[in-house]
């Protein structure tokens, strides 16, 4: 199966490769040279435009997004659309919000193009281990499109599936990521906890390997965890500044709107806020009032 895919980012050109490798055919653009050439090297063809990109398939085309969600996902859209015709896919395999898929479905739909959304999990690892994909779209444009998710999912019967209509495959991921934000956060506290227990002088790497097998706690980030505490236990090298991709946010949102009490998810977000405050101002006015009350000892900078 040909398929053209916009954004040949590392995940994107990951993803590009194990298409290859199931025996599909991939035409890339990306705006960056170096990543076409990422993807010319490892067998497929890379176009310099989305016109060429567009031209060099035949109807019914299927066109994959592997771009930043918000702006640049509408820009793209918005660019290729005109240069489809009725009957093609778009597919949105990045990061977006469900209601920008739900917009994109309808203006799509006018012009007789479908669209597709993918939630993707699986990083860096997908190339060897594959991805998991939370499908939202048609019922029959998703089952036209199953030789695609077979080759990226783990196994042709396992790891992916249409969850819903238009807009259900995002929202699903999205909820998957705020999951993840809840669990990551617990592994990080209980290592904490223990990493903060001196006096029995704990292996970390040691006690993460052996919850890896028959605990009830194993997991794949389990895993991953042991891995990096394998190189360095006390993290030396990292800041402690953790990032979000925005979807926790979104599902907390959602939470509230839905009237759900998710105070897990909420507080894991949290959290990742609370990291990025390198000169915290609240913990400075709790400890001012602390002093102001009780008399407390306040620590100088």
């Amino acid at each position: 199966m040909r398929l053209g895919m916009i954004g040949l980012g590392k995940m994107g050109n990951f993803m590009a490769q194990r298409l290859m490798q199931g025996g599909h055919e991939v035409i890339g653009y990306d705006p960056s040279d170096k990543a076409r050439q990422a993807l010319t090297d490892a067998g497929g063809k890379a176009v310099e435009s989305l016109a060429q990109l567009v031209g060099a398939m035949q109807p019914p085309r299927a066109v994959w997004l592997m771009v930043p969600a918000g702006k640049i996902v509408d820009e793209t859209i918005e660019a290729l659309a005109p240069m489809l015709a009725e009957g093609d896919t778009v597919i949105d395999g990045g990061n977006s919000n469900y209601k920008d898929d739900q917009r994109h479905a309808t203006s799509l739909g006018e012009r007789g193009i479908h669209f597709v959304d993918c939630g993707t999990s699986g990083g860096v690892w997908g190339l060897e281990e594959g991805y998991s994909m939370m499908v939202g779209g048609d019922a029959q444009i998703v089952q036209r499109l199953r030789p695609l998710f077979e080759t990226l999912a783990p196994g042709k019967d396992k790891g992916w599936g249409r969850v819903g209509p238009a807009g259900s495959g995002h929202f699903v991921k999205m909820i998957h990521n705020g999951i993840e934000y809840g669990m990551m956060q617990a592994y990080a506290e209980g290592f904490s906890v223990l990493k903060h227990k001196q006096e029995f002088e704990l292996d970390l790497e040691q006690i993460a390997q052996i919850w890896r097998y028959g605990s009830v706690v194993r997991s794949w980030l389990l895993d991953l965890t042991a891995n990096a505490l394998s190189k360095d236990q006390d993290l030396k090298d990292i800041a402690p500044y953790v990032a979000d991709s925005g979807e926790g946010r979104w599902t907390v949102a959602e939470a509230i709107d839905l009237d759900v009490p998710a105070p897990i998810i909420t507080a894991s977000l949290i959290e990742r806020l609370r990291s990025r405050d390198s000169d915290s101002f609240t913990d400075k006015l709790l400890s001012a009032m602390r002093h102001q009350f009780g008399g407390h000892a306040m620590k100088n900078e």
